[in-house]
This record gives C-alpha cells, sequence and structure tokens, in this order.
C-alpha cells in the first residue's frame, strides 16, 4: 500500500511539474517571431495592428458564450447553423497555357485562389490545393474541389500571398509551385518567413511599398483591414494585406481578407490607378442571425460599398460557397450581394462559376451613381426575401 502510495504521488507531482512547464514554455514555444524591423505606425516592434483600430477583429461574434463555447458549437454542429452541401459539383474547363496583350481571362479557383492571365503573365492569388484549412491536417474541409487540378495549372509566374491563416497561406501548395514554376512570390511583411518553411523565396513588402515584376508590370502592397496568426501566441507577427498589379490598360485589385475598417484603403487602392478587375470577399461575415458583416471580413453590403470606392470596372466575389467559416448559408453570400447591387444600382460585380475561365473586358470608367449611405441600403435590403436568408 504504501509502494502504492508513493508511486501515486510521484505521478501526481511528475502532472504538476509538466502541466507548471507547458504552462510557461508551450505558449512561448508556439510563438514565432516572423518579422523584425524598426516600429512604425502599424508595428510596435513585436507585433503589426490596424492603424484605424484592432477591437473589431480581437474577437469572435458568437451567438452567445465565448470563445471556447462558439469553437465546441462550432466543431460539434451544435450552433443551429443552416447546413451545407457535402460537396459541390465543379466542372472545370482547362485555362489557356497563356493570354497576350490585352486580353485577361480569369478562373476562380475556389475560395481566395483565383488565377488571372493577361500581358503573357499567369498570376494566382493566395493558392490553397489542400483538403483542409487549418493545422495539423484540422480545419473546414472544402466542400468544392479546386476549379483547377493542380497538374493542369499553366506555368506560374507571379504568386500573391495576402497574409499567414491558412485559408490564404497553404504551405504544401506553395511548396509545390516553388519546385514545379519558382514562380516570383510577393507578400506582405513576415509571411516571406512562414512560406520559407517550404524553401520558397519570398519578397515581403510593406504597405505602400512596390516592386517591378516587369516593364510596365508591378505590384503593390496595399493596406487592408485584418489579422494574422497560425498558432496560438503568435498574433499579428506578420502582416495582412491587400495587392494591387499594375497593367497597361487597368490594374487588378486583389482584396485578400479584410474587414471594413475604416473604408479608406479601398479609395487608397485606386489612387494607384485604374482597376480594371477587383477580386472582393464577399463571404464567412455572418455568426448570429441577420448579422451582415464580423470585424475581420466584409459581407455582401460592404463588398458592394468596397466596390465603389475602387471604381472597378469588373469585379468577382471570392471567399465563398469553398470552406465553411462561418454561420451562413452556402449560397446566402451571393444571393444577398444581387440584392445588394440591385439597391445600389450598379452592375458589373457578380459571382462566376469555379473552374469555368471567363473574359474580363477592358477598363471602362463605371458609372457610380449617387452613393447609398449604409442605412439606406439595409432598409432596401429589408424585405422578407433577404431576412428569409441565413
Amino acid at each position: 500500500m504504501r509502494l502504492v502510495l508513493k508511486i501515486v504521488g510521484s505521478v501526481v507531482l511528475l502532472t504538476i511539474v509538466v502541466v507548471a512547464l507547458a504552462v510557461t514554455i508551450v505558449p512561448r514555444f508556439l510563438d514565432r517571431i516572423y518579422y523584425r524591423g524598426p516600429a512604425t505606425a502599424h508595428f510596435d516592434g513585436e507585433r503589426f495592428a490596424n492603424p484605424d483600430n484592432d477591437a473589431d477583429t480581437q474577437q469572435i461574434q458568437p451567438a452567445g458564450g465565448g470563445r471556447a463555447s462558439f469553437f465546441w458549437r462550432y466543431f460539434t454542429g451544435s450552433d443551429g447553423r443552416p447546413a451545407w452541401p457535402s460537396s459541390v459539383a465543379v466542372r472545370p474547363i482547362a485555362p489557356p497555357a497563356r493570354v497576350e496583350g490585352e486580353r485577361m481571362v480569369v478562373t476562380w479557383v475556389g475560395h481566395a485562389s483565383v488565377l488571372i492571365q493577361t500581358r503573357g503573365l499567369n498570376i494566382l492569388t493566395d493558392p490553397v490545393w489542400a483538403e483542409k484549412a487549418g493545422p495539423l491536417g484540422a480545419g473546414p474541409r472544402r466542400v468544392a474541389e479546386p476549379g483547377i487540378a493542380f497538374d493542369a495549372l499553366p506555368k506560374i509566374d507571379l504568386v500573391l500571398v495576402s497574409h499567414d491563416h491558412y485559408d490564404h497561406l497553404d504551405k504544401a501548395t506553395l511548396g509545390r509551385l516553388w519546385r514545379r514554376d519558382r514562380p516570383r512570390i510577393v507578400t506582405s511583411l513576415g509571411n516571406d518567413s512562414v512560406i520559407g518553411q517550404t524553401g520558397a523565396t519570398a519578397t515581403a513588402l510593406d504597405w505602400g511599398q512596390r516592386v517591378a515584376i516587369k516593364p510596365g508590370v508591378s505590384v503593390s502592397v496595399t493596406r487592408n483591414h485584418h489579422w494574422g496568426s497560425r498558432w496560438f501566441s503568435d498574433r499579428n507577427r506578420a502582416l495582412w494585406s491587400s495587392f494591387v498589379v499594375t497593367l497597361p490598360g487597368g490594374n487588378v485589385f486583389f482584396a485578400g481578407d479584410t474587414g471594413m475598417g475604416d473604408g479608406r484603403w479601398p479609395v487608397e487602392a485606386a489612387a494607384l490607378g485604374p482597376i480594371r478587375l477587383a477580386l472582393i470577399p464577399i463571404g464567412a461575415f455572418r455568426f448570429v442571425d441577420g448579422q451582415m458583416e464580423s470585424g475581420s471580413h466584409i459581407g455582401p453590403v460592404d463588398a458592394v460599398e468596397v466596390y465603389r470606392r475602387l471604381g472597378a470596372a469588373h469585379a468577382i466575389p471570392i471567399h465563398w460557397g469553398t470552406f465553411r467559416l462561418s454561420f451562413e448559408g452556402y449560397d446566402t453570400p451571393p444571393k444577398l450581394l444581387a440584392a445588394a447591387m440591385r439597391c445600389t444600382g450598379q452592375s458589373g460585380f457578380a459571382p462566376v462559376a469555379i473552374g469555368r475561365p471567363v473574359e474580363v473586358g477592358g477598363y471602362v470608367k463605371p458609372v457610380t451613381g449617387t452613393p447609398m449611405p449604409r442605412a439606406a441600403l439595409l432598409k432596401c435590403l429589408d424585405t422578407a426575401a433577404v431576412r428569409a436568408l441565413r
């Protein structure tokens, strides 16, 4: 009996020691230093921040309970969210090898992954071919297969990586692209450290900086409103961004992943030149019934205003219908987008099918009309059809 008590006591003591060590060591182990540099208006020497206020990106807005409760209900499916399809049929059409001159052909691969072909360049945004968006094989499973099989991708020349979240930065995909094509990878500060773990080399820039790709073509890293993390305690060690690809005949704007924030970042991007095509997120915005945005993600209500402020000739909605990241129904984002576009009287911003190359017309200055205040837009959307969208 005395021996048993001694063994039990030793086990308890060892457990206490292990837990104590874990509490002090594990958070530091999980932390990462992705970037070192001088302090700026959005970097305090250790972590990045949104200069237009970080409060709305600090936490998920769950329907009751805290973050732990939210994740428990999310992963157990007990949160009352509407059902999503387990899979969505994708009928891809192989994209061309190259598109020369002013022609522009765009293929939505899924989520924030888009292939843009123009001026002899093949440009890929936030490439994710993973089955799940999360660490260690966990995370939301994709319901739509990539719109282009990886082996059917044409040779990629330029890759834009907006931030380090798993549904936007997939190391396995980036490693495969690097080994196959050696593309130019452009990202924002600190993400090059994560990308470098694949053996790839990336050019990391701060907001407002630009890199030349070839004569007449450059990439500017521009501000948006989001946050970054790959573990538990490495929050905002790397910067998040949008991008403007400067091209003859009109630029391409890729919003990355963003909330509305102060709403001035689309105007800042538009100041770099006329935007022929904008890629704007519309999904992962609803965590309670009726919610129209979350701090980190714009929904269609704000997306149509972003489109207007960009002055873009054409736009494609992204960041919906691939990975389930929030509560809204599978097709709520595009239906709500269509309703918001009708209310605002705009045109040129509509969904495309995954895997179907579309021809994007040249830049023509849009007729933006009178801006609609957000309150007026919400009033216009207060219909039985919109209220029925979950």
